[in-house]
């Protein structure tokens, strides 16, 4: 079994910087990639970046020279999020893939004040 945990969430002023990371824990076999979705509230879940196990990046177009994906080694994945804007509020949900199903985190709260 696959349990994800995130960390780092916060309140934070527009133009802050947080950091976010992900923890992963069972199989490591067959994973694809890790990445971090976020759901504002209202709103669906949405991409914001994703890395796969050879290191290539993804980024929606709304966070891109903004935020930065990178992994720690093969269980830890991070955000670092910069320029942050008030439109950047939601929970933010680690994902990992693999060929039969996703799994998520529980997410973490990240708010900017404007």
């Amino acid at each position: 079994q696959v349990q994800l945990v995130e960390s780092g969430g916060g309140l934070v002023q527009a133009g802050g910087s947080l950091r976010l990371s992900c923890v992963a824990s069972g199989s490591i076999f067959s994973r694809r990639a890790m990445g971090w979705y976020r759901q504002a509230p209202g709103k669906q879940r949405e991409l914001v970046a994703t890395i796969t196990n050879s290191g290539v990046t993804n980024y929606a177009d709304s966070v891109k020279g903004r935020f930065t994906i990178s992994k720690d080694n093969v269980n830890t994945v991070n955000l670092q999020m910069n320029s942050l804007k008030p439109d950047d509020t939601a929970v933010y949900y680690c994902n990992a893939q693999y060929p039969s199903r996703n799994y998520w985190g529980k997410g973490t709260l990240v708010t900017v004040s404007s």
